[in-house]
């Protein structure tokens, strides 16, 4: 709904004669219409959903015309329901394309928000067609990327699939000037990391909080103080939000406020104006001051109501948990306060988060801890979150460290019935199997830890840190820096060793000598799985400070909640 509300948003249905618009759930929708029109996700359960309208219709003795527009693809499968249910004769199939929405000037989002799961969890492939159709559709208006890097078994499938489209319709983009200098296509499970912190970016906080949905958020009374929600969009066209948006929190207040005195201040300008002035006050800048109080009252209204709930959840104990996690010091104290979010029943997204960020950077849970923590969630949450602890297990987000000897156990079995060279090869399977986070070393490599001398000023961040509090720099950001210093992977074997994508790299250079050097400072960014605000701030202050320009693709914008929900089996 919120993808096509940003298109095409009610009204403008209304001009062009819908009637009535229904979101499709388990209860049938009761309409008088003639005909039915579904815009639905290629997915099994919307086939039963429509079939079932369908047969409804038809015991009733009613006909109507019905159309199912697919997006952003058809899939067979969904038409094989159709016919088996035996109503693929009644609707008419369609599909609509849509791949890309532009939420801001740098940023576009699939608004896929199911990739995760689908990909990460279920290992469905059904998603890297719309990525490789995507990237496909930006070559053709923007002529081809001269540079391509990659990381991530998803990035590496989107990319030859897309190459492969590219060569089935050559001709296309040849001998056009690349407007883009540069591609980096990177998988979300190279870097969970970063997306399970907390965010402190002001954007990043107040998706936290609110929930930024298709670029636009609902603020609820307790920001607009009156008895109604207020739905802002936020981008750059907002020009106080454009502002502070990358902004570490702690600067934003302060700068709110010295607005407000400017503004002020503008506005009593018109003390002393002859009428001549006031009309021109009026006519040229009153409307756009009015607009920006406006904005100025929304966003002040968001900080305090971010500021309360936070001092509600002692936000600073939290961070602090946080920061010794990714440093990798006071870790049964860490572990004890999990323990204790766990037991007060403080949210259970939240609690799962932790753990999740806890069994990353320490390579998975002694047994003992993990038993224990499994145990208190389960008591604390309910039975009904078990299916989540082998959700999060089969991703690799929250695992149980194996003995020494589990692994050989079943290997020596296997090894009587191979010889030894196979032996040795199916022992790197099972190793490969139990995926490693090695955090901490890639942390070490990376320099992802800043070693600071005295504070870290926030108002004025000297890198990328400065999106977690100067505690840590993303490493997904990191890893983008690094192979665009280097323009390849070529010195970073071991560390794409520790992220177990040795295979899964990939770079693409084409000798353009067509590529202005304009173009050379563009990257589009791919994140397959989703990104988050703060990857962007971070990644926005990278441009600025060596001169590029970011431009990101994400399959959806992302945070730790979503993350978590994702891998629920617990419906909230």
């Amino acid at each position: 709904m919120s993808p096509l509300d940003r298109i095409a948003n009610v009204s403008i249905l209304k001009q062009h004669e819908v009637d009535k618009l229904y979101k499709v759930e388990n209860k049938p929708a009761v309409s008088s219409s003639e005909q039915l029109c579904f815009l639905v996700r290629p997915r099994i359960k919307n086939m039963r959903y429509v079939a079932s309208l369908v047969n409804a219709d038809k015991l009733a003795g009613r006909t109507r015309k019905y159309k199912v527009i697919f997006s952003p693809q058809k899939f067979h499968a969904c038409e094989m329901v159709l016919e088996e249910e035996g109503v693929y004769g009644d609707v008419s199939c369609d599909e609509w394309a849509f791949s890309l929405l532009p939420l801001d000037v740098d940023l576009l989002s699939m608004e896929l928000p199911e990739f995760f799961r689908d990909y990460f969890l279920e290992g469905d492939q059904r998603w890297i067609n719309t990525v490789a159709q995507a990237l496909h559709l930006l070559s053709t208006l923007y002529g081809p990327f001269p540079n391509c890097y990659g990381i991530g078994r998803c990035a590496k499938m989107s990319y030859e699939l897309w190459r492969t489209l590219e060569e089935e319709e050559d001709g296309e983009t040849k001998g056009r000037r690349p407007e883009i200098g540069h591609i980096f296509l990177l998988d979300r499970d190279v870097d969970f990391v970063t997306a399970l912190c907390s965010q402190v970016v002001y954007e990043g906080l107040v998706d936290d909080t609110f929930r930024i949905k298709c670029g636009s958020v609902d603020f609820g009374p307790e920001v607009t103080s009156s008895d109604r929600s207020l739905k802002v969009l936020l981008n750059a066209e907002d020009k106080v939000f454009n502002e502070i948006r990358n902004e570490h929190f702690s600067n934003v207040f302060g700068f709110l406020s010295q607005k407000a005195r400017n503004l002020q201040a503008q506005y009593d300008r018109r003390r002393g104006m002859d009428i001549k002035q006031m009309k021109n006050f009026v006519s040229q800048e009153l409307k756009g001051l009015k607009q920006e109080h406006r904005l100025l009252s929304v966003h002040i209204g968001a900080c305090e109501s971010i500021m309360k709930k936070k001092t509600k959840q002692d936000f600073q104990e939290l961070i602090k948990t946080e920061h010794a996690l990714l440093e990798g010091f006071n870790i049964r104290e860490s572990t004890s306060y999990i323990e204790e979010h766990i037991d007060r029943q403080v949210s259970p997204i939240e609690s799962l988060r932790l753990m999740c960020l806890l069994s990353i950077t320490e390579n998975g849970l002694i047994p003992k801890d993990y038993r224990s923590l499994k145990t208190q969630y389960l008591q604390s949450y309910g039975p009904e979150h078990l299916l989540t602890f082998s959700n999060l297990r089969r991703a690799g987000l929250l695992t149980e460290q194996a003995p020494g000897d589990t692994l050989t156990a079943m290997e020596s079995k296997v090894s009587k019935l191979v010889t030894d060279k196979a032996a040795g090869k199916i022992t790197d399977a099972f190793s490969s199997l139990a995926k490693r986070s090695n955090f901490r070393a890639i942390s070490k490599k990376l320099n992802l830890i800043p070693r600071v001398d005295g504070e870290y000023d926030l108002k004025v961040p000297r890198d990328m840190a400065y999106v977690f509090s100067g505690a840590y720099v993303p490493l997904s950001c990191r890893v983008i820096e690094q192979v665009l210093e280097r323009r390849s992977w070529q010195g970073l074997d071991e560390v794409l060793r520790l992220l177990n994508c040795s295979e899964l790299a990939f770079t693409d250079m084409t000798k353009e000598d067509k590529a202005s050097s304009e173009s050379l400072r563009l990257i589009l960014v791919v994140f397959l799985g989703g990104c988050t605000f703060s990857e962007i701030s971070a990644l926005r202050f990278l441009g600025r400070e060596k001169g590029y320009r970011f431009i990101f693709l994400t399959t959806a914008v992302t945070n730790s909640a979503r993350l978590m929900e994702a891998m629920s089996e617990v419906k909230a």
